[in-house]
């Protein structure tokens, strides 16, 4: 296929030079009814192509012209039989793949680390979640993936499971042996879905980790915009035909798509497409070396350490994306929260998440040596200014086991519900998320039995001042829990 082309971006540019008379949403009408600041600094071209999807601009709901080309170009370079746009981030496309596959009541195997989004699906789709432990990793603090060993017992537990979902790579690059667990899955004639936001990178270079459409999967969701170009919000949905019906994929991520689809974002995975396609390979050569630059910069810095090829070898950790700088900082005494606070306010450098105990940092096509300097002299300096008598943190990893789960999530989600202290909660059936965002994983999810080890936990984190979201009272300090009806004495 020809990847010189951007059918739908083309398209957007050819209409926009016609300058027809527009009677049709938006109602800026290429920007004439915008605010004039706003119009100014976004400018002409932009707001001349954020249209709809009229005859020549094809529909994203029904695509069979432009859209259609620009998505099967998208499945020739990403190695799947059919992409899919979407204007609604991964987290679309990942609820796509979950409704799917699932019905009311089915089982689908998931690792417990999962994005919210996974378990709102799951909500939606009345499913049953049987959930794997995560690999954890005592010297970092941070879990990595799961392993075909958790696999293979999960499945000869549940073998009537409707899917498996991995994570490949994590947040922070790992990566576990995901052909094995392809394999293994397929033994059992079930689909393997990957929820792949942060591996957009590694369909274009062989020095980076196995893509999941590399490694037979059924289903990958992958986010462009994260790594590969594209706008905020632009993502794909990739498909290998057998064990998914691409036509229920159509349907059901229309379901989930907004009739009003930003024809800017579509341009933006069309041309990104492009890019990567004909890049790739470069670019992301190019942010491997930044990177592997960094890193070993790091490590000469007193108090810092940022893993690399030294953390594989096992099954957990498989391999790793070296674009995703890890920094532990338990060493200069402070936490990663504080960390990411000190680099901002001293250093205006905004990096990606912090825990109690790391920083990560993306390297992207988007960086260039000049970028690397800067994000390093803010971390000499923090070295220099917290390193010097700092007492290392202790390492607690001291994450609970997986919650009980007592009610399916959309059992407890609808259920009836009260209200009470959170520090009183233990015992109770929650109704609702808690998560620390980014990355979005929950620590608590509808339909788990709430333990004292839970609020210890999340208690200490809102304590440090780390980003702990999801109940309908912002501050914690009461939950939604399940109603229960005292006995009539």
């Amino acid at each position: 296929m020809n990847h010189n082309q951007t059918p739908l971006f083309s398209a957007l540019r050819r209409h926009a030079e016609q300058e027809p008379v527009q009677f049709h949403i938006p109602g800026h009408k290429k920007g004439k009814g915008s605010d004039s600041e706003f119009r100014e600094f976004i400018g002409d071209n932009a707001l001349s192509i954020d249209l709809i999807n009229i005859a020549p601009l094809d529909d994203l709901h029904q695509p069979t012209g432009v859209i259609e080309e620009a998505q099967k170009l998208a499945a020739d370079a990403f190695g799947a039989d059919y992409t899919y746009f979407s204007v609604q981030g991964t987290s679309g496309a990942i609820m796509t793949m979950i409704l799917t596959v699932c019905a009311p009541g089915d089982k689908i195997i998931v690792p417990r680390n999962v994005h919210k989004s996974i378990m709102a699906a799951i909500i939606f789709a009345g499913a049953r979640p049987i959930f794997i432990s995560p690999a954890r990793d005592s010297n970092l603090g941070i879990d990595h993936g799961i392993t075909t060993r958790s696999v293979r017992r999960a499945l000869e537990k549940h073998p009537d499971a409707k899917a498996v979902l991995v994570i490949n790579p994590t947040y922070f690059g790992i990566c576990a042996d995901l052909k094995e667990i392809v394999d293994l899955v397929h033994m059992y004639d079930i689909p393997v879905l990957v929820d792949e936001a942060h591996g957009v990178l590694i369909h274009f270079h062989d020095k980076l980790p196995m893509s999941a459409m590399q490694a037979g999967a059924d289903m990958a969701a992958t986010s462009v915009h994260k790594l590969g170009g594209s706008m905020t919000q632009s993502s794909v949905l990739n498909v290998k035909e057998g064990r998914i019906n691409p036509y229920r994929v159509q349907t059901i991520i229309s379901m989930l798509t907004t009739t009003s689809t930003s024809y800017i974002l579509l341009a933006s995975l069309d041309t990104s497409r492009r890019n990567l396609a004909l890049n790739g390979h470069q670019l992301a050569e190019q942010a491997i070396a930044l990177a592997q630059y960094a890193r070993a910069e790091i490590n000469k810095i007193p108090g810092l350490y940022s893993f690399g090829d030294e953390i594989l070898g096992d099954e957990a950790t498989f391999d790793y994306d070296p674009t995703k700088v890890c920094i532990h900082v338990r060493h200069l005494g402070i936490t990663g929260y504080e960390t990411e606070n000190w680099l901002r306010d001293n250093f205006n450098v905004e990096i990606e998440l912090s825990d109690m105990y790391n920083i990560l940092c993306l390297v992207t096509p988007g960086d260039t040596s000049d970028s690397i300097e800067k994000l390093l002299q803010a971390l000499r300096a923090l070295s220099e200014q917290f390193h010097e008598g700092a007492e290392a943190r202790e390492l607690v990893v001291k994450i609970p086991d997986i919650p009980q789960l007592s009610l399916t999530p959309r059992d407890a989600f609808y259920g009836q519900t009260q209200v009470i202290p959170f520090k009183e909660s233990a015992g109770r059936i929650i109704a609702e998320f808690i998560y620390v965002y980014p990355p979005g994983i929950p620590i608590l999810l509808p339909g788990e039995v709430i333990s004292q080890k839970n609020i210890d936990y999340i208690v200490d984190h809102v304590e440090v001042g780390l980003p702990v979201k999801g109940p309908e009272d912002r501050s914690i300090e009461f939950v939604k829990v399940i109603f229960e009806e005292e006995a009539i004495s």
